[in-house]
């Protein structure tokens, strides 16, 4: 990235690891799907486990799934989980059912939820999708094939029990009881899921196949598939009762600081590649750019905690307020929700960007989340992001202005080496006619997103006190001078 008086924001990022030779579990779970009885583990290589559990049943409601299962709704589930194994090949093994799946946390939530809606009229071909489905997601290590073995015995069992509740529920509201009687009638708690983080190995990349076995953590039918003994190792015996100490670690959730912004960035993944395929334009592509910020503005619609987001290119930064307490703070699970839900929208909304353009193949968007403790130092971290688009811009500029001139990539790249800002705008306005500072502000300042002030609600002449929830709008302008910040206090007023 470009150097800058900024770049000391750096150092509040911390890189996550999980040491070898742990087995690496992610598990993603669908926001809003709880009346889907499905969930899923994944296990890869170093190795690595998918799932998540959904908070609510609005998204199983709105799109009418069947209760206390919907089989197409499981089918898809499960492409989706095929589709995971055969692009990530470190993931060697994927366990699932209700809207759980264990895998690479945010990366593999965003194109698990790409998927999702790519795949869906396949197996919903009359009903619409009404909204971005969106998934949260953890990472669980492993230090052992044992442990591991307790893991999936653990979620099958947690399988069991909820689908027999599930089905036992669904069957008494259909004989006449309200949900209020069934639940007091079967007295039974919720249990609530969570996350964390990970990544992957080269493998060979190999198809995916579905088995149903009645007990995966069983030698029986584990130490019969070779590819699983030889990646993961074998399961010495069969377990009975699982360790609660297990249970436990498997439910650990990582945290972020209280009271500190919290800043969570997304970028595209192999966007290069992506562009590419998808023939956009260099060095901007306007169309894209308004895609990514029709997507922006979709989360803060979803997630009212966001207060501001910047983007650009294939990056955007979401700012939470100081005081959030979204997913009890939970990095995973808020890095996974908004990355996965950024991704599911890109690619409902893609026609509407790109009427004559066929989405070639599913994006995805990895994410991380970021602690910044005084406000000083978040508008430092955003200025950094504002003076990096501009630096970037201006270098892609001149590069593609050479490039389309005759030049070769290598020629263009040799030639700007060591240039300056002023250098490069005499080089466009002199060889090219074009005068940077002239170029629309969508490709020199990027993008900004926030709610207008909120306004006071007026009845009968005089101002009621209700507040009306503010629009959410897309501007280009300059978030590095403090004028901006200081026309719109509201943004990240602490409250």
């Amino acid at each position: 990235m470009a150097n800058s008086k900024y770049e000391y924001v750096k150092s509040f990022e911390l890189e996550d690891e999980v040491m070898l030779p742990n087995l690496m579990v992610v598990r993603i779970d669908g926001r809003d799907f709880s009346s889907v009885v499905y969930k899923m583990s994944v296990v890869m290589v170093c190795s690595l486990c998918i799932g998540k559990v959904f908070d609510s049943d609005r998204f199983a409601q709105v799109h009418e799934f069947e209760k206390p299962n919907h089989e197409a709704a499981l089918d898809l589930m499960n492409s989706c989980s095929a589709a995971v194994l055969e692009e990530f090949p470190d993931i060697v093994f994927a366990y699932g059912y209700s809207d759980e799946y264990s895998k690479i946390f945010s990366l593999v939530a965003s194109f698990f939820a790409a998927v999702y809606v790519t795949k869906w009229k396949e197996f919903f071909p009359e009903i619409n999708l009404e909204y971005a489905p969106s998934f949260t997601s953890k990472v669980v290590t492993c230090a052992s094939s044992e442990v591991l073995q307790a893991y999936l015995a653990w979620r099958q069992q947690d399988c069991h029990v909820n689908n027999l509740y599930d089905t036992c529920f669904w069957l008494l509201v259909q004989s006449g009881k309200t949900i209020s009687e069934t639940q007091e009638f079967l007295k039974v708690e919720e249990t609530v899921k969570h996350d964390e983080n990970g990544n992957p190995v080269k493998r060979l990349r190999r198809k995916a196949v579905f088995v149903h076995s009645e007990n995966i953590a069983g030698r029986s039918f584990w130490n019969n598939q070779p590819s699983l003994c030889q990646d993961l190792g074998n399961f010495t015996k069969d377990i009975r009762n699982i360790e609660p100490d297990y249970t436990r670690s498997f439910q650990f959730e990582n945290k972020l600081l209280p009271l500190t912004w919290v800043v969570v960035r997304i970028d595209g993944c192999h966007f290069h590649r992506f562009s590419d395929v998808h023939e956009f334009e260099k060095p901007n592509d306007e169309r894209a750019l308004k895609l990514m910020n029709s997507c922006a503005v979709a989360v803060l619609k979803e997630f009212e905690d966001i207060h501001f987001a910047y983007g650009v290119s294939d990056e955007y930064s979401f700012v939470l307020k100081k005081e959030s307490e979204l997913y009890k703070r939970q990095s995973s699970k808020i890095i996974s929700a908004i990355t996965s839900f950024f991704t599911s929208t890109y690619v409902m909304k893609w026609g509407d960007f790109f009427p004559h353009k066929e989405l070639k193949y599913p994006p995805s968007f990895d994410g991380r989340a970021v602690c910044y403790p005084t406000y000083k130092i978040l508008l430092d971290y955003l200025a950094w992001r504002q003076v990096d688009c501009h630096i970037n811009n201006q270098y892609n500029t001149c590069f593609w202005m050479l490039v389309k001139s005759g030049k070769t990539k290598t020629q263009s790249q040799d030639y700007l080496k060591g240039t300056q800002t002023r250098e490069k705008n005499e080089l466009l306005s002199r060889q090219f006619g074009v005068e940077y500072n002239s170029l629309p502000l969508i490709f020199r300042m990027g993008s900004s997103v926030f709610r207008l002030k909120e306004a006071l609600e007026i009845e009968s002449g005089v101002a009621s006190g209700k507040k009306l929830e503010g629009e959410v709008v897309v501007d280009h302008c300059n978030i590095i001078e403090h004028s901006f910040w200081e026309e719109h206090p509201h943004i990240l007023s602490y409250s």
